[in-house]
């Protein structure tokens, strides 16, 4: 492993760029503050092996008390002189990156309050109902040894069911809501010509958590999911696509 650059731990698909949205968060930190990384790719069979073999904390536990792991995970070489620095959780490593490393802020002095309850409504509430849609089609893209390892494991899990017909177009409604709501909010910025961003002006961790689902849409379904959602609410999703596209490159 190499001892000075952060380790970033990504989902391995058949996808050629990484697609997984919670990831997608850090790596944007990372690539907006300029930071040296690297990415392992990880079997999602062996997300919970890995994390115990590299001393991650689990990022939740069931009901009968068992611990959840789950990706991002990133190991830091350079923030201790004992021992590597290693963090789950993407509020968790989004905080530490930012008191580590606060040049090039992705909080602007006074705002992590209001962006914590932004994201939280962005992965709580907003992308649920786009899940029913999106969940079968990113299953697809798996690898096959890995859609083996669900559907033969102790409690075998059979795999999502694509929506067809009025079933689906009802989710979308659902999901055109959501995206109508939002763009509602957006639309009280002014500062920036169109406030296709949170803040008003500048990036921030607001609008890579937003576009860390856009980015989801794009790679899983480029040419139906992508194409009807680019063109919502006045192309303002697509705009904050292009705005965000410089800090999109993959270590």
């Amino acid at each position: 492993m190499s001892q000075s650059v952060i380790t970033l731990y990504d989902i391995h698909s058949t996808i050629p760029q990484p697609w997984a949205p919670n990831i997608w968060r850090i790596r944007f930190i990372l690539n907006y503050k300029r930071l040296p990384y690297r990415t392992v790719w990880i079997e999602l069979s062996e997300i919970e092996a890995t994390l115990r073999m590299i001393g991650a904390q689990p990022t939740s536990y069931r009901s009968d008390g068992r611990p959840v792991y789950t990706l991002p995970v990133i190991i830091d070489p350079l923030r201790s002189m004992s021992a590597p620095v290693v963090l789950s959780n993407p509020n968790t490593i989004a905080d530490y990156l930012e008191t580590a490393y606060p040049a090039r802020p992705v909080f602007p002095e006074g705002s992590r309050a209001l962006q914590a309850l932004f994201v939280h409504y962005i992965q709580d509430v907003f992308v649920k109902p786009l899940l029913p849609i999106l969940v079968p089609l990113t299953h697809q893209r798996l690898p096959e040894r890995t859609q083996a390892h669900f559907s033969r494991g102790a409690a075998p899990t059979p795999p999502p069911t694509a929506m067809v017909g009025p079933q689906r177009e009802q989710a979308w409604n659902a999901v055109r809501e959501q995206f109508d709501f939002l763009a509602g909010i957006l639309d009280k910025n002014t500062s920036d010509g169109n406030g296709a961003v949170a803040m008003g002006r500048d990036v921030s961790y607001a609008d890579f958590a937003l576009c860390s689902v856009l980015i989801w849409v794009e790679k899983v379904s480029p040419h139906d999911c992508w194409a009807r959602i680019r063109e919502w609410n006045g192309g303002r999703w697509a705009r904050l696509y292009t705005r965000c596209r410089e800090f999109m490159d993959v270590f």
